[in-house]
């Protein structure tokens, strides 16, 4: 399958985007990522774009391996795309807490996970987000992470802040996807599609939570769909 210029995302000159990929960012893909990648385009088509872009997922494999993460979670896998990143970043002895309701599209991801080498790091729960990290915090002793990629109901990201402020120890990091939405955060409501609202307003007032936020040191980075770092302090 032709690699495909990703259509979501902040940055709108397609000539750019289309250097971007084809110069720096496809020729270092790794082959079970693509082929994980025109799986999921394959199956999802249009919906293929709930996973991570490439260059995404690169920045991320970076940041992980910067911090010698070993122990990391993640909020919403869909087919496993950051997943598969995460895994191949973390070293031998690294684990992964996956969370998603939906296992059927995890599963489609898993044969190029295991392909790759990585399965073992990866224990999947199938639950909703929240309620699996409310059984965490009630457990003694609660378990602590590195590193928390977070991908899921963008209505829920407050409230799955609150319980990675607990999880994630001090120093780690929490990563919320998406939170430039398609860079309709900077638009006027009028102009945004209407199913797209709820959305764009849950989080700008997350983006304005964080932003005022002493526990953390915060980074919105402008790449994808936009990315903020918080990394816990306190």
């Amino acid at each position: 399958m032709e690699n495909l210029t990703p259509t979501k995302g902040i940055l709108k000159s397609e000539a750019l985007k289309k250097y971007i990929f084809e110069t720096t960012v496809y020729p270092r893909e790794h082959g079970e990522l693509k082929k994980l990648r025109e799986a999921t385009v394959h199956k999802y088509g249009k919906l293929s774009e709930m996973e991570i872009p490439v260059d995404e997922g690169q920045f991320l494999s970076m940041l992980i391996k910067m911090m010698n993460a070993k122990n990391t979670l993640e909020l919403g896998v869909f087919t496993g795309y950051s997943l598969l990143t995460t895994a191949l970043a973390l070293p031998e002895d690294g684990r992964i807490t996956a969370i998603d309701i939906d296992k059927e599209a995890y599963e489609l991801g898993l044969e190029f996970i295991k392909n790759a080498g990585v399965d073992h790091k990866i224990n999947f729960i199938q639950s909703d987000g929240l309620q699996a990290l409310d059984k965490m915090l009630s457990e003694n002793p609660k378990p602590e992470f590195d590193f928390a990629f977070v991908d899921a109901n963008k209505t829920k990201y407050a409230d799955a802040y609150e319980r990675l402020m607990k999880l994630v120890k001090v120093g780690g990091i929490i990563a919320f996807d998406n939170t430039l939405w398609i860079g309709y955060v900077a638009e006027e409501e009028e102009s945004v599609p209407e199913h797209l609202r709820v959305c764009r307003k849950t989080l700008m007032e997350l983006n304005k939570q964080l932003a005022s936020d002493p526990r953390i040191e915060l980074s919105q980075v402008s790449i994808g769909d936009g990315v903020t770092l918080c990394r816990r302090l306190v």
